[in-house]
């Protein structure tokens, strides 16, 4: 071992105990926000950190405080976190300590993770996934001597999470630059391993060929240093995937908020394999002299104190630092481009996207898509991939495993690299098991990063009923997807808005989420027919949050009007019921086409105009994105109002039915319509 790279990784060592110690002497001060340290685990993260480079990708967890340490941040740094200060360089005082988002030139980059019990491995898989694409498309950095690879860092009992099988599954399946570093103490909170976990994560890892695996002693510096050197040199060169199980004591509580003399019986084993008199000892068995060790101990203490101290009095965040952050500013706010060329042929909605992707992957190599069966074989189950394949490559266009959760998530890493996935969830049905990433990972990144880390990302959802597709197929969602803060979410009822909004969710910085109802793709459902469009020019951008105002109407004495409010195929219902009442003198339309941002400007002028207001939906409409609207409507325009705003939508029953009749009673349509406009009318 160099004698520089003991001396450093002692030093790091001492910081990061020195930290745990004055957390520990200064409770009541720091305990207001809840911490964890690394003390037992510093050996196996600074031997990790010492050895990353700033093009390498890293996901530490939440007791990585000495791994950052390593990457060349201050203690100064981390305790800005520890106290939720303004200045906190990863999130500006909005999440826990050592829950780091770091884009410094000079240190490795670390995208936001959340609280890191095994989430982060599905970003971090996608970024080695987007880097192993760069390679592929020419578009990597051709100046660096070493290649990147990506870290991510688990502790053992996270490993027993679903969603790490589909990382793992992931890179053994196309061999990807990753090291996962598993830092087993033998701990879940309060429950042991032999309580939650069938085998350690170095004997799971045997079961993904293609996955590599040793298992170190991480309590010991020398050991972990060369070992993961090693490993490192063999993903930077071959670019596969390695996972490391390191074995540590956890000598502090598992936080501040759980102390170990709780329910810890194992005090005493763990102390005995402190990390700290390992490396102290190697120090001395490579010359250091006793003065030299106390020397290095002294100045870790006096800089954390000093740094403890200065951090004290930093400045906390004020109100108005709240709404800073949630999205990036998008470049798209005006509608552009030809949305009707002359001598343009009609095509049906889904071709209208198709057509979009397909112009921006000639445009944009960093353009992909990938999802189930969206590969060559079939183009996607609705056909709306259908020979993307075959034009631009199995690298650029690919089946997934049956794994919503990766789908999702990983357009975290994708992003972070510097490339916009387009990825598609098979039916809206389906998207439940990738809620976690998408709530958890996709639309809090660029807020808790304080803006550092926007993923820029669009996730298509074939949805709606159509054709009996039954129970597994036929869900609207729209209404749990509103109560995501941090995504764009539209939901277009034509194929030229679905393409000019495709357009403007590829150049939005921010994750957009595109509700395409199956119904609308063919305009096979009677009535549907006004879903087809002439197919927009290649500029056509339609911006988000732009409500479009249909039979837009005068306001009439002693003729009663209405506002209908609805999106997607609920705009179709109502245009036919005003057409079969014929009132369409008396009925203004509004398709919102976005629900967020949502034009809210356009939907109140149209109700405080016409004094009534209907509110259509597909989703059953207890608790609903729509009865919510109602209420908004409700509040704001009471005063306008000559009768309630009222709400139209599916049965409130737990699915849709697979039998043609009883889907047909369950969901909307234009008799229905029809009937609650007579019945608002007439009020």
């Amino acid at each position: 071992m160099k004698k520089d790279i003991l001396k450093k990784g002692f030093s790091k060592l001492c910081t990061a105990k020195a930290m745990a110690e004055l957390y520990e002497a200064n409770f009541k001060q720091v305990s207001k926000y809840v911490h964890a340290t690394s003390r037992g685990h510093e050996a196996i993260q600074i031997a990790l950190g010492l050895q990353l480079l700033p093009q390498d990708y890293a996901f530490p967890y939440y007791r990585d405080d000495a791994m950052l340490l390593s990457f060349g941040l201050e203690p100064y740094d981390l305790m800005l976190q520890l106290l939720a200060k303004k200045d906190d360089p990863f999130s500006g005082g909005r999440t826990y300590y050592a829950h780091p988002s770091l884009r410094d030139d000079d240190k490795p980059k670390i995208p936001h993770q959340s609280s890191a019990t095994g989430m982060q491995t599905i970003p971090a898989t996608g970024v080695a996934m987007g880097m192993q694409y760069k390679e592929l498309q020419g578009l990597d950095d051709k100046t660096l001597k070493d290649l990147p690879f990506v870290v991510c860092s688990l502790g053992d009992a996270s490993v027993t999470e679903g969603e790490i099988a589909e990382a793992f599954q992931m890179a053994a399946l196309k061999q990807m630059p990753i090291l996962y570093l598993v830092q087993d103490n033998g701990w879940d909170i309060s429950a042991n391993a032999a309580e939650t976990r069938a085998q350690n994560a170095f004997e799971y890892a045997q079961g993904f060929k293609g996955l590599d695996a040793i298992s170190i002693d991480g309590a010991n510096f020398t050991e972990s240093y060369e070992a993961l050197e090693k490993v490192i040199e063999t993903i930077r060169t071959e670019r596969r995937p390695f996972l490391v199980h390191a074995k540590v004591p956890l000598l502090n509580h598992h936080t501040s908020g759980v102390r170990m003399e709780w329910y810890r019986d194992d005090l005493e084993e763990a102390r005995s394999r402190d990390p700290y008199p390992v490396i102290k000892q190697q120090l001395l068995d490579n010359g250091f002299t006793s003065e030299e060790i106390e020397e290095i101990e002294n100045s870790a203490k006096t800089k954390v104190q000093s740094d403890f101290e200065k951090a004290l009095l930093a400045e906390d965040p004020k109100p108005e630092d709240l709404f800073t952050n949630d999205f990036v500013p998008t470049p798209i706010t005006e509608e552009k481009g030809t949305r009707s060329p002359e001598g343009a042929d009609k095509v049906v909605m889904v071709d209208c996207a198709l057509f979009a992707v397909e112009e921006l992957m000639k445009k944009h190599k960093e353009c992909l898509l990938y999802g189930q069966d969206v590969g060559g074989r079939l183009g996607g189950v609705f056909r709306e991939a259908a020979t993307l394949a075959q034009k631009f490559g199995d690298d650029r266009v690919f089946n997934t495993p049956i794994q919503e959760a990766f789908i999702v998530g990983s357009t975290v890493g994708m992003s972070a690299v510097g490339l916009k996935p387009i990825v598609e969830v098979q039916f809206a049905d389906y998207i439940w098991p990738g809620l976690n990433q998408l709530f958890t990972e996709v639309s809090r990144s660029c807020y808790l990063s304080n803006g550092k880390w926007p993923v820029s990302m669009i996730l298509r959802v074939p949805i709606g009923a159509y054709g009996s597709g039954g129970p597994y197929h036929s869900s609207s969602v729209e209404s749990v997807i509103t109560n995501i803060r941090g995504i764009k979410i539209a939901y277009p009822s034509n194929g030229a808005d679905l393409k000019g909004l495709m357009k403007a969710a590829y150049y939005d910085p921010n994750p957009v989420v595109i509700l395409e109802h199956k119904g609308l793709y063919w305009s096979k459902v009677k009535g549907t027919q006004g879903a087809t469009s002439v197919e927009p020019s290649e500029d056509y951008v339609l911006p988000f949050g732009k409500a479009w105002v249909l039979q837009e109407i005068w306001k009439q004495e002693n003729v009663e009007t209405l506002t209908i409010v609805t999106y997607g195929m609920g705009v179709h219902w109502a245009m036919n019921a005003s057409e079969e009442l014929g009132m369409q003198d008396q009925i203004e339309v509004i398709d919102l086409r976005t629900l967020f941002p949502l034009d809210e400007d356009t939907i109140m002028k149209s109700v405080k105009k016409t004094g009534k207001c209907l509110v259509v939906t597909e989703e059953p409409s207890n608790n609903s994105f729509a009865r919510a609207l109602s209420g908004k409507i409700q509040e704001e325009c009471f005063k306008f109002l000559d009768a309630p705003v009222m709400t139209i939508g599916s049965e409130n029953m737990p699915a849709i039915p697979l039998n043609s009749i009883l889907e047909e009673t369950m969901i909307p349509s234009s008799e229905k319509v029809k009937d609650k406009i007579e019945m608002l009318l007439s009020y």
